[in-house]
């Protein structure tokens, strides 16, 4: 989550619930980059930097761009579709919200934004023990609080083992510390985690080191929404005034170990249409739009001749997919919600995966934009990424769909409707974001293709999907997360370990998957060391899941984004060469973001920023050598 989403779980803004909407990152990116998302990319890649120019304060309806506030503060604004989750490092979920305590917070390692290899963040150093069942991670002595207390290995210590003892914290990053057996302090410079057994992640322990002086005084954590500001934190921003589904603010950390960002005031406003947000950048009001997740075809094409505005484009760390509702369960086997039990029967869930035309909403929705889906983790991340073989893959095939469902008992009446055997016709509910123009677009060709089945469905938009998520009461539902350098935390939403403790609560699951063989080869991978053997293991995770229909990973979206060169003068990628610039598994890109001079530049003049990915025919991804088109059409088709 947001990881992607963050992370990247990226990997995804709630305004009082403590939930997030399952959907990272726009969606879910959850997903963080909580997102929540999260993916490797192993090995180097040559450094480019974006350039731009400054970023504007909040006005009302400026005209042109400006270069410094009212008071002279200089002002980087993004505009997002996501609303916050939760402010709390121990409950938000969504990209959104993660990638906001990516700059307020330390984590133990951050991750190198040319390769995503593990670098130093609030630990310099990491040692395994001969074993590898004890962890020692040295703890920078030049880290403080911005409330000007001294940062240590305490707080680490007081974060790992709150959200391990599960008392309304185990929501965000559980499955990071479901392995520890202890965690300790010993010295303001020394942190020791023991585990039960191996744990291949420990160099990328994607949590919040939170200040334990803070929230030691906290009563129900569960409960808090960390929304009293400042918000005290160690990372290279200061969160200072957030107003639900209208903006969240915040100020550089002078005192940051690595130096001070650039800009004085980092904004996110927030805009439920992605139009009024597009429109705003040309006028200047904000200085970078994402889009949720990406800008769709039609408006990066609108923006690509305007003066001083520049469209990124990269491989994206995010899927898009359909999630099936497997009958949501609690930790103790008690049912509840409403799914359809049709979708219980893998033959009806692989029919409706065989009915679904993958380069049709390439073509035809992303525009080229996108690539087609197989395996769970992006081919950005190629060191995980996997795909079936010939006789595995499932392609586009009506036909041997229509022929699954009637081996599952669900034949066509006389008037061309899916009935099962109590007569009852075969009628899905999929659970749509009302801000994601994709999820609608899509959502019209599946209940033409389902519908050509004699498959009825009911496309439901909402503001806000998290309440029938959790609840269980959907049968599908689009789906995506941003996923972060290391996959371990999307494969872990599926264990039965993240399942609910209590029916309806929110919860570490994604769509309430619980399988045997699946956990026993999440834990197989969690204990390898080996690089390449664990990604054997993690590859056999995606088989799984493909093979299982409870995931339909239709494709997965570039990330397309726009900002003004007026504003923003250069900006970091990640990865540096032909990446994202929102939702990154760390905060390269704000913190590196420097302002413009005021000066106009022409599309073609001095600006040295790059339209990645616009024009070309293929992307090399140096760290595992692969090479995968960027599909592009010489036309614009209707999206619909």
């Amino acid at each position: 989550m947001d990881t992607q989403d963050q992370h990247g779980r990226s990997a995804v803004p709630r305004t009082a619930a403590p939930h997030a909407a399952p959907h990272a990152a726009p969606h879910r990116p959850r997903p963080r980059p909580r997102g929540r998302l999260r993916l490797v990319l192993a090995g180097g890649a040559a450094a480019f930097t974006l350039t731009a120019g400054l970023a504007t304060p909040l006005n009302l309806a400026p005209q042109q761009a400006q270069a410094k506030a009212d008071d002279g503060k200089k002002v980087l604004t993004v505009a997002v579709a996501q609303s916050v989750d939760s402010l709390s490092p121990f409950l938000a979920q969504r990209l959104l919200s993660t990638s906001i305590h990516r700059l307020t917070y330390e984590y133990l390692t951050n991750y190198d934004p040319k390769d995503n290899k593990a670098i130093p963040g609030f630990a310099t150093k990491w040692e395994p023990s001969a074993d590898k069942l004890t962890w020692t991670y040295t703890i920078r002595g030049d880290s403080k609080w911005s409330d000007g207390e001294q940062a240590t290995a305490e707080d680490a210590a007081w974060t790992f083992n709150k959200v391990m003892s599960k008392e309304g914290t185990a929501t965000a990053n559980s499955n990071f510390v479901t392995n520890f057996k202890k965690v300790t302090a010993p010295s303001p410079t020394k942190l020791v985690i023991e585990l039960k057994k191996p744990q291949a992640t420990m160099a990328a322990l994607d949590v919040p080191i939170v200040p334990k002086h803070v929230w030691e005084k906290v009563d129900d954590i569960s409960k808090f929404n960390n929304d009293k500001m400042p918000v005290v934190g160690n990372g290279p921003f200061v969160l200072t005034d957030y107003k639900v589904d209208q903006y969240v603010k915040l100020k550089a950390n002078k005192d940051f170990w690595r130096g001070s960002a650039k800009f004085d005031e980092l904004v996110f406003k927030t805009y439920k249409d992605q139009d009024a947000a597009v429109s705003a950048l040309r006028k200047g009001e904000v200085s970078f739009v994402a889009g949720q997740p990406a800008l769709t075809p039609a408006q990066a094409a609108s923006l690509k001749n305007e003066d001083n505005i520049k469209v990124n484009e990269g491989p994206g760390r995010r899927f898009f997919a359909l999630a099936t509702n497997p009958g949501a369960k609690t930790l103790d086997g008690k049912k509840f919600g409403d799914g359809h039990p049709a979708l219980l029967d893998k033959k009806v869930r692989q029919a409706l995966f065989l009915s679904v035309n993958r380069e049709a909403l390439v073509d035809k929705v992303f525009q080229g934009h996108a690539v087609e889906g197989a395996g769970y983790i992006p081919p950005r991340f190629s060191e995980y990424a996997w795909k079936p073989s010939a006789d595995q893959e499932m392609k586009y095939d009506p036909k041997r769909a229509a022929a699954l469902l009637d081996e599952a008992g669900y034949k066509k009446n006389s008037d061309g409707k899916r009935v099962g055997k109590d007569g009852k016709p075969l009628d899905f509910r999929i659970l749509c974001h009302a801000t994601d123009p994709n999820d609608k677009a899509v959502g019209k060709y599946l209940k033409e293709w389902w519908g050509d089945l004699g498959i009825g469905l009911k496309v439901n938009c909402l503001d806000d999907v998290s309440v029938p998520w959790y609840a269980g009461e959907y049968d599908l539902a689009f789906d995506g997360w941003s996923v972060n350098p290391d996959p371990d935390f999307v494969l872990g939403i599926h264990t039965c370990s993240a399942l609910p403790v209590k029916a309806k609560e929110s919860a570490a699951t994604d769509n309430f998957i619980c399988d045997k063989k699946f956990d026993s080869l999440y834990d197989k991978q969690l204990a390898e060391y080996d690089q390449g053997k664990r990604a054997d293991v993690v590859k056999q995770m995606e088989s799984w899941l493909y093979d299982s229909g409870y995931m339909n990973v239709l494709l997965y979206p570039n990330a397309v984004e726009a900002y003004r060169t007026d504003q923003i003068k250069s900006i970091t990628t990640m990865p540096t060469a032909a990446g994202n610039i929102y939702g990154q598994d760390g905060y390269w890109s704000w913190w590196s973001a420097v302002p413009a001079d005021g000066k106009s530049s022409s599309k073609d003049g001095s600006s040295t920023g790059v339209i990645i990915g616009i024009a070309a025919a293929a992307v090399v991804l140096v760290g595992g050598g692969v090479l995968f088109a960027l599909r592009r059409r010489s036309t614009a088709e209707d999206r619909e």
